[in-house]
C-alpha cells in the first residue's frame, strides 16, 4: 500500500479490499506493513486493530481514529469513479476517512503529537467493537487529550453521539391447535399492543450543549409461531432506542421498561452516548479550522469511547452519511481532498 499516492486513489485502493465485519485481516496487514516503514511511528497492534503514534514530546496529543470494516458487500467492489464520485461498498463509511488517517501518518513534524487508530468490527454488537478492546486491554495506546473519529459527517463536525440501546419485547400467549384457537391465546396477536405503542410514540428531540438531537423508538425484528396449526405461546419484537446523551444508559433502559410496562424487557445491546464536548479548548481550537456549523451526530458513534476514557472527541469526515450501507453507496472525490486539507493544515 503506497501512502504517497493522491489520497483519492489511496481510497480507491482501500475500498478495493474487501474487509467486511469480521473479515479485516489482509486490509490491517497492508496497514501494519506500510506505517512500519515510516521511522517517525511507533506502531502496535493486537488482533487487526493498529496504532501508530508519534512520540514529539509535544503539548498536546491528539486521536485520529477510523473503522476498517464495512457491512456485507452488495456486488459493489471494486470500486468506480463517475464524475466526482468514487462507487464502492465502505467508501463512504468509512475508508475515505481512514485514507485520510493514512496521509496524516507521513507527516513527520505535526505541531500536536499524533496517534492514529485503525480498528476492527465497528459494524457489528458493541461488545465486539476493536476500539473497545483496546479501551479495555491498552488504554495508554489511544488516550490524548482530544479525538476526532473520521466517521461520515459530509465535511461538518458532528458533536457527540446518541446512546443505542437493543431489546426483545416479549408477548406471551397460551399454545393451543389452531382448530381450537379459543383453548389457547395468541401471543402474536398480544403482540399488537407492544407495536401500538410503538406507533403511539413520540420521540424526544432536546437540545444538549447547544446542539438539537432527535430521538428515535423503532421495531427492527420479530418473530413468533412454531407451524402452520399451531397458536403460539410467544412472540418476541425487537426495538431499537436511539436515546440522546444527556441520558446515560440506565437511564433510557428504564424508560424502555416504562414504555413497554406489562411485558417483559429484556436489553441484549446497550452502547452509551457522548455529550459534543464542544466547549474544550482542543475542540474549539479545531472548531475553527473545519468552519462550518457544528450539527449533532444523530447515531452511535465510537466518539462514546473515547468519552468514556475522559477524552472529548468530535465527528469529523468525508462522505454523505445518508450515503453509507447504501448499493450505491459513494463518497465525493473532493469532499476527500478537502478533509486531507483541513486535518493536515490542523496539525501543521
Amino acid at each position: 500500500m503506497r501512502l504517497d499516492q493522491d489520497v483519492r486513489t489511496l481510497t480507491a485502493d482501500l475500498v478495493d479490499v474487501r474487509s467486511e465485519s469480521g473479515d479485516e485481516q489482509v486490509l490491517a496487514d497492508a496497514i501494519d506493513e506500510a506505517l512500519r516503514r515510516l521511522p517517525h511511528l511507533t506502531v502496535d497492534r493486537h488482533g487487526n486493530n493498529v496504532v501508530a503514534r508519534t512520540n514529539l514530546g509535544r503539548a498536546e496529543r491528539v486521536v485520529v481514529a477510523g473503522h476498517l470494516d464495512t457491512v456485507p458487500i452488495a456486488d459493489n467492489v471494486p470500486s468506480r469513479v463517475e464524475g466526482n464520485r468514487l462507487i464502492g461498498c465502505g467508501g463512504t463509511d468509512m475508508k475515505a476517512g481512514v485514507a485520510v488517517q493514512l496521509k496524516l501518518a507521513l507527516l513527520s513534524a505535526p505541531n500536536r503529537d499524533l496517534t492514529l487508530v485503525f480498528y476492527d468490527l465497528e459494524e457489528v454488537e458493541a461488545a465486539r467493537n476493536g476500539l473497545g478492546l483496546l479501551v479495555r486491554e491498552h488504554p495508554d495506546w489511544v488516550r490524548g487529550d482530544f479525538a476526532v473519529l473520521m466517521e461520515p459527517t459530509d465535511g461538518v463536525i458532528e458533536g457527540g453521539c446518541q446512546g443505542t440501546i437493543r431489546a426483545e419485547i416479549l408477548s406471551r400467549g397460551v399454545r393451543a391447535h389452531s382448530a381450537r384457537s379459543w383453548l389457547g391465546f395468541n401471543a402474536i396477536h398480544g403482540s399488537a399492543e407492544i407495536l401500538n405503542r410503538l406507533a403511539g410514540y413520540t420521540p424526544r428531540e432536546p437540545v444538549v450543549d447547544g446542539l438539537a438531537y432527535h430521538e428515535g423508538l423503532n421495531a427492527v425484528l420479530i418473530r413468533g409461531g412454531h407451524a402452520g396449526n399451531v397458536i403460539p405461546d410467544e412472540c418476541v419484537v425487537t426495538v431499537n432506542y436511539r436515546f440522546a446523551p444527556d441520558l446515560t444508559e440506565e437511564q433510557a433502559q428504564n424508560h424502555l421498561r416504562e414504555v413497554f410496562d406489562g411485558f417483559e424487557v429484556t436489553i441484549t445491546d446497550s452502547a452509551p452516548g457522548a455529550r459534543p464536548g464542544l466547549e474544550h479548548p482542543v475542540a474549539a481550537a479545531f472548531t475553527r479550522v473545519v468552519g462550518g456549523e457544528p450539527r449533532a451526530k444523530v447515531a452511535w458513534t465510537d466518539v462514546a469511547r473515547f468519552s468514556a476514557l475522559g477524552v472529548p472527541a468530535v465527528n469529523y469526515g468525508p462522505g454523505d452519511p445518508a450515503m453509507a450501507h447504501k448499493v450505491d453507496e459513494y463518497v465525493e472525490l473532493d469532499k476527500i481532498v478537502e478533509a486531507e486539507r483541513v486535518m493536515t493544515a490542523w496539525l501543521t
